[in-house]
């Protein structure tokens, strides 16, 4: 842990998976499986192995499915954050379980798959983090290293690491990962409710405090039931 800029991870896990259907008429996306295990075990998995100790799990669309395969999980320690009541989208959850992380805190989305660089991410993520200057620091990659991805990206990198929007109509060289590490500062008078991360991103890209790191691995993007067989088919690879 002492190289590791936090010991916890907020895994976002609640959302209604619609990419995914027809696989997530019956369950959630995180327990849909790909190379023989639950999506959501792929991130937990790389997590204990990163020595990340916690991992706090929002759920939603069909939580009792995802609480009882989270059950007897020993490693990270699986913490809830119940949103049955209402999905609060990426910004809400986060601001919903605050109380519950520490700052700073590792976020992914539940359904990252990833093959590391010469580092594993938390470890390059922890070098390159400064609590003084950052309000989150997002994990992105570049086109060659992003699979199963067919958009126009979405950030750039200046030559300091601060991150800004692709701009319409042009391609971005990066695309997030899905996985960050973000200071509680980044949370503060958030809105009420349902809401995007993109909105606290907006506001530390204008105070110039969201920054990027380029991940030097690669990343499967598994949005789609299209997706899940040309992502098996590389990890037979590794």
């Amino acid at each position: 842990m002492s190289n590791l800029a936090s010991d916890t991870a907020m895994v976002l896990a609640a959302g209604m998976g619609k990419r995914m259907r027809p696989l997530t008429a019956t369950q959630p996306k995180p327990m849909v499986r790909v190379a023989g295990k639950p999506l959501i075990d792929h991130t937990l998995d790389r997590l204990a192995e990163a020595g990340i100790a916690r991992a706090v799990v929002n759920m939603h669309y069909l939580a009792d499915n995802l609480e009882a395969h989270l059950r007897d999980r020993k490693s990270p320690e699986i913490v809830l954050s119940d949103e049955r009541e209402q999905l609060l989208e990426t910004g809400g959850g986060l601001v919903k379980a605050q109380a519950q992380l520490p700052d700073p805190f590792f976020c992914l989305n539940s359904d990252n798959i990833w093959l590391d660089g010469p580092r594993d991410c938390f470890a390059d993520l922890s070098a390159f983090w400064d609590a003084e200057q950052m309000d989150a620091l997002l994990l992105v990659v570049p086109h060659k290293g992003a699979h199963n991805f067919r958009g126009l990206g979405d950030f750039n990198i200046d030559e300091d690491g601060r991150v800004s929007r692709r701009t319409e109509a042009r391609l971005a060289p990066f695309i997030f990962t899905g996985i960050q590490l973000v200071a509680k500062r980044l949370l503060r008078d958030a809105p009420d409710g349902p809401f995007s991360t993109n909105v606290l991103w907006s506001r530390a890209i204008e105070e110039g405090r969201l920054f990027g790191l380029p991940f030097t691995g690669q990343w499967f993007e598994v949005g789609t039931p299209e997706a899940i067989k040309p992502t098996e088919a590389a990890l037979r690879h590794v």
